[in-house]
């Protein structure tokens, strides 16, 4: 039978097949990356919303998968919710929410419920990644505002790495960890229009590893 579960679970799976979030496969197709939101699939009422056909087949078109390939993704055996097929649906943030108070526990971790949330695929999975919507140029050209980036804070940082920093100040920024000692954090910037900065190490609140990024 062709339910709204199986529905909305086979775009999930098109779009772990593609290495794509549900924001990322939508932005894909040139829909509106909320398009496939897990807070989109069900009405203020509780009454289930299911996607149209249009948006499926721009889906379709954008991945060059056909409609029967579709179709077998959406009769797979369901596995428990909070992990169906390879993908595994994690917290979804804004750069705004990440600096303001109160969205983050002092190691890095989103605290709360009733995120938004993205599906990623599992095999990218450590414990606790959650995932930030990029806004603004800062991180152009490799990533662009709307891009979803995954972040890990139990990842440990080394040189060379993507990391998002928060200071103790509540300013969220993403860079290239270019050196880290007890007393300086310095960090180089992704778009060469930004400065490179460096912090001290007691004013950053944390630290995560950019670990994935939507394309």
């Amino acid at each position: 039978m062709l339910s709204h579960e199986r529905i909305w679970a086979a775009i999930d799976r098109l779009a772990a097949r593609n290495e794509l979030t549900a924001s990322g496969l939508a932005r894909k197709a040139g829909l509106d990356p909320t398009t496939f939101n897990r807070s989109k699939r069900v009405a203020v009422d509780g009454r289930p919303r299911w996607p149209s056909t249009e948006s499926i087949s721009k889906i379709l078109e954008a991945t060059g998968e056909p409609l029967d390939r579709f179709m077998e993704l959406t009769i797979r055996r369901l596995a428990p919710p909070e992990q169906t097929g390879p993908f595994r649906h994690v917290p979804l943030l804004g750069f705004a929410q990440a600096g303001a108070g109160g969205y983050f526990d002092d190691g890095g971790f989103p605290v709360g419920q009733g995120w938004d949330e993205v599906a990623i695929p599992q095999t990218r999975m450590t414990e606790g990644v959650y995932a930030l919507e990029v806004s603004g140029e800062s991180m152009m050209p490799l990533y662009r505002a709307g891009d979803i980036i995954i972040v890990s804070p139990t990842a440990t940082c080394r040189p060379g790495d993507r990391v998002v920093v928060r200071t103790q100040g509540g300013e969220v920024m993403a860079k290239v960890l270019a050196r880290k000692t007890a007393k300086i954090v310095e960090l180089h910037s992704l778009n060469p229009e930004h400065p490179n900065r460096e912090i001290a190490a007691r004013e950053v609140e944390w630290m995560a590893r950019i670990i994935w990024a939507s394309q």
